[in-house]
């Protein structure tokens, strides 16, 4: 398994030197981005949609992934600006089936969400959470978001991939880019706590 983590990392540093693609017609020059993320929208249909972004972090692949796995309801005190709350609902931290509810503020307004754990990979460092209710649910028929972490090829420190998967109720529902913006600020400010506990 650690082979597969290091294939993933080699690709997602391959994957970096792309250009950023916001929507499948627009390019934006890879300036207008920090050199360390890059993020990237995929239309499957004029409904269905995928956001990608990948965040260079300083801290290893492990602990940022036990921060979503064991610690999520430590997240609202490393972001206190993104996340005010997270409480577990049902089930245990870090264990498919789980039901996690979140309290986070995103384009000027406080919203919730709840979220099952779908999917939890220690060996890839992988976690994804679908979300059943709350404010998403206002917009998107379903969203599901996947967070891997690789270790750095060739390097110290590591690579967050976020990948959202969504449905949207209509083709007046913009892409989700200001949250996926959220969760790569989130993943910063992570970071640098994970950072400062060493």
């Amino acid at each position: 398994m650690a082979e597969a983590a290091t294939e993933i990392a080699k690709k997602m540093e391959e994957e970096e030197e792309t250009p950023v693609t916001v929507a499948p017609t627009k390019k934006v020059e890879a300036t207008s981005k920090p050199a360390e993320e890059e993020v990237k929208t995929t239309e499957t249909s004029s409904l269905l949609g995928k956001l990608e972004a990948y965040v260079e972090i300083k801290a290893s692949a492990e602990k940022f992934h036990h921060m979503f796995t064991a610690k999520p309801h430590h997240v609202s005190k490393v972001s206190p600006g993104n996340i005010q709350g997270c409480e577990l609902h049902e089930g245990d931290w870090g264990k498919p089936g789980s039901i996690i509810f979140w309290n986070y503020f995103h384009d000027g307004e406080a919203k919730v969400a709840k979220e099952r754990i779908e999917e939890v990979d220690p060996e890839t460092n992988l976690i994804s959470f679908r979300v059943i209710e709350g404010d998403l649910m206002k917009e998107y028929k379903s969203f599901l978001a996947t967070i891997q972490v690789a270790p750095k090829h060739g390097g110290t420190g590591s690579i967050v991939h976020w990948h959202f998967e969504y449905e949207k109720i209509s083709e007046e529902v913009a892409h989700p880019q200001t949250l996926l913006q959220l969760w790569v600020e989130m993943s910063k400010e992570i970071d640098e706590h994970l950072l400062s506990e060493e």
